[in-house]
């Protein structure tokens, strides 16, 4: 390719309203244009790195076995229905209707019509399945921002697999878990696989492949001593004991004027400490009412409570719905003789006593509560957010909390979707069962924006050999002396020859200009070919990632980034696990 006929629209500076580095750089170095909100249109390189990342995704999904598919991204909504979907997914859907009235969406994901297809296997001996595309979704993100990392129209890898048993999916998910650690080192992420909630998609459970950066927007719980890694929404630590002394015979009723928080009712006197209170949260969960119960000085996590109610909706009730439940305004309200309302607690409130919580009057709490004696709690969950510098339930350590982009999630989905859509086999007794299915994706365009928040400086992108949009750049200093062009056009011939991803910058522009480009856009390698080397027989190879100059001689210069190229193209360890 001549850098002449490419459309590389560069600008000067980065869009005000650009934050994240990725956002900035694409758009600068003329990969991306917005079309509107949440809506990128990919160009020329932009789509040559996006299609240079499914390429690695396909060569390591294949190599598990995965067949590729490519399915419709409009789908009819009794596929929807059958699952359970339709009205889960809420806002977040595009629907729309043809002009006969039927109802359809817009893909989010693609459970529905991949189960819909494997309900045309009908033996044990066709199974297990691995199968995938990489196609178009579509999610009306309410808050698309950061350029490539929240959009509402996007790429996917989604996978799937069908297995006759528990025991199936277990290797299936673990394969793919494998395929991942390899995918994510093939393109130069540093991705960490941890522990997640598996939310709308269900399932027994799912891993998360989580990148470090400021650009992200979820928070990971991490351990430097053992290695364990969750996500905030399903994290554990430990939680250090607190002495209670022995509680009255029954709670006091006690005044408390204008105390309103957890932190106003330390202060206040004859209150007690954060770690001696029961902080009460109203919740309506599928259009229940619903008491969540922790520690004062802890955190609710809603994703916890959400998972360990099974709801499908899930958010806190008005002041009015809390009012009409229990009597009182938010600040004062408790689960004391509470017995008609639903009622989970936290694991760390389990065996407190003499605590205080509010008494569904306002401005009135209870002090010298017993928990088991005077609360009747129906489930015992974990609730707590987990906070840095926690003991690490592994190894005791303090753990950290790091800010993730998450490039990758898999799931154990159980029979939810094989169920719904009618999916039976026979088995080796001649008995019908319902298969098993795992679902296992990666956001194309999500992975090419972590790419740059993790390779970049201030001078522009600076992308791994596997994924750039050319290899080698060849730039020749002076359009105007023949020798050079001539060494120039000789050298881009002889590396095409060679199978490099070259590009030969040809504009009759100063060469300032051209190593600008080239290293806004982050192309690895630079061949630079001017009057005075020619003269001499030599040329400079730079290399983006460190920034190293060296003179090559002219004859060698081929070989020489033939052989970085080729070193570079799947790094070490990163190699596809067939099976």
């Amino acid at each position: 390719m001549r850098w002449s006929n490419l459309f590389v629209p560069t600008l000067r500076d980065a869009p005000g309203d650009a934050e994240a580095a990725s956002h900035k750089l694409l758009l600068q170095a003329g990969f991306v244009r917005q079309l509107h909100s949440g809506h990128y249109s990919l160009l020329p390189l932009g789509w040559r790195v996006h299609e240079k990342i499914a390429d690695v995704i396909r060569l390591h999904i294949n190599a598990l076995g995965g067949q590729e598919f490519h399915l419709p991204a409009m789908h009819p909504a009794r596929l929807w229905q059958q699952s359970g979907r339709w009205e889960l997914m809420g806002d977040e859907m595009f629907r729309l209707k043809d002009r006969k009235g039927a109802e359809m969406a817009l893909g989010m994901t693609h459970e529905e019509v991949f189960a819909n297809h494997a309900a045309e296997i009908s033996s044990y001996r066709d199974l297990p399945q691995q199968w995938y595309q990489i196609q178009l979704k579509f999610r009306d993100e309410p808050r698309a921002k950061s350029g490539l990392l929240r959009v509402r129209e996007f790429f996917m890898k989604d996978a799937y697999s069908f297995d006759i048993d528990e025991a199936g999916l277990d290797v299936s998910f673990q394969a793919y878990k494998d395929a991942y650690i390899q995918i994510f080192k093939h393109l130069s992420l540093p991705a960490v696989p941890v522990d997640a909630s598996s939310g709308s998609m269900g399932g027994s459970g799912s891993n998360e492949f989580m990148v470090p950066s400021t650009a992200g927007e979820d928070d990971v719980v991490m351990c430097v001593g053992c290695g364990y890694a969750a996500n905030v929404e399903r994290a554990n630590s430990v939680v250090a004991e607190v002495a209670d002394t022995p509680p009255p015979d029954a709670p006091e009723l006690f005044d408390t004027p204008g105390v309103r928080t957890i932190a106003a009712l330390a202060d206040f006197e004859g209150g007690a400490s954060a770690d001696r209170q029961i902080k009460t949260m109203v919740m309506v969960a599928d259009d229940e009412i619903v008491l969540a119960l922790v520690r004062g000085d802890h955190g609710l996590n809603e994703q916890k409570l959400s998972d360990g109610l099974a709801a499908v909706t899930l958010r806190p009730a008005s002041p009015d719905e809390a009012q009409k439940a229990l009597g009182a305004m938010p600040g004062s309200l408790g689960a004391v003789a509470v017995s008609d309302i639903r009622i989970v607690a936290d694991h760390a409130l389990q065996g407190r006593t003499n605590m205080t919580t509010g008494a569904n009057i306002d401005d009135k709490h209870y002090r010298g509560v017993d928990i088991a004696r005077d609360i009747a709690v129906g489930e015992w969950l974990d609730l707590r957010t987990v906070t840095a510098g926690e003991p690490c339930i592994g190894c005791g350590q303090s753990l950290e909390i790091v800010r993730c982009i998450e490039t990758g999630h898999i799931f154990k989905l159980g029979r939810k979707y094989t169920e719904a859509m009618g999916m039976l086999v026979l088995d080796e007794h001649g008995d019908k069962q319902v298969p098993i299915m795992g679902s296992y994706g990666i956001g194309i365009g999500r992975a090419l924006a972590s790419i740059v928040e993790t390779h970049h400086d201030e001078n522009g992108m600076k992308w791994p050999v596997a994924v750039a949009p050319f290899e080698v750049s060849v730039i020749m200093v002076s359009m105007r002396d023949e020798d050079t062009v001539a060494a120039g056009e000789d050298l881009y011939k002889q590396l095409r020859q060679r199978g490099i991803d070259v590009v030969l910058d040809d504009r009759d522009a100063r060469a300032g200009v051209k190593f600008a480009d080239t290293e806004l856009t982050g192309i690895p390698w630079r061949v630079t070919v001017g009057p005075k080397g020619v003269a001499a027989g030599m040329a400079e190879l730079t290399s983006r990632l460190t920034g190293e100059t060296i003179e090559v001689p002219m004859a060698d210069v081929v070989n020489q980034v033939a052989e970085a190229i080729e070193a570079e193209r799947v790094p070490a360890g990163a190699e596809p696990i067939y099976r």
